[in-house]
């Protein structure tokens, strides 16, 4: 699909997403999940974000899977801490980082919403996108202007 970033590409197996990569992928019948995925990253895009609630299943150690699901009960627009995010997810900072760092599921799975302002073991060049830090940047933007009200 086009997005603003670059075309992405979203895979499912067993009727769950394992993940979403830019550039062209391998064609994929058209199933009732991408068409959803593609109509909520459609929406995401045009500033209507929402949180992600299609199935997803990211390959990932234990910890990892916990700091997904914990990145992916933040609020649109918001940004928590690495070190609040290690805690509220029960997980050691390092698993955060690292969570971001290997994020399968990008934008679905909102690594952006983690601020490592303050961590040296961040390298926001390896946000998974083509551009890392600018796509991070850019996403993180786009939620702040969405979550914005109008005056």
């Amino acid at each position: 699909m086009h997005s603003p970033l670059a075309p992405l590409t979203v895979s499912v197996e067993d009727g769950k997403i394992v993940a979403l990569d830019w550039g062209w992928g391998r064609d994929q019948e058209e199933t009732p999940l991408l068409l959803e995925a593609r109509a909520w990253l459609d929406a995401y895009f045009d500033g209507d974000a929402t949180l992600c609630t299609l199935p997803l299943n990211p390959y990932g150690t234990p910890e990892q899977i916990a700091a997904w699901r914990f990145m992916q009960t933040i609020p649109v627009g918001q940004q928590v801490s690495w070190r609040d995010a290690a805690r509220l997810a029960g997980v050691p900072t390092d698993a955060i980082i690292s969570a971001c760092m290997e994020n399968p599921i990008p934008i679905l799975i909102p690594c952006h919403r983690i601020n490592f302002d303050d961590c040296a073991q961040y390298d926001p060049e390896t946000y998974p996108g083509d551009e890392g830090a600018r796509d991070r940047q850019f996403l993180h933007d786009l939620e702040t202007l969405s979550a914005s009200p109008l005056a």
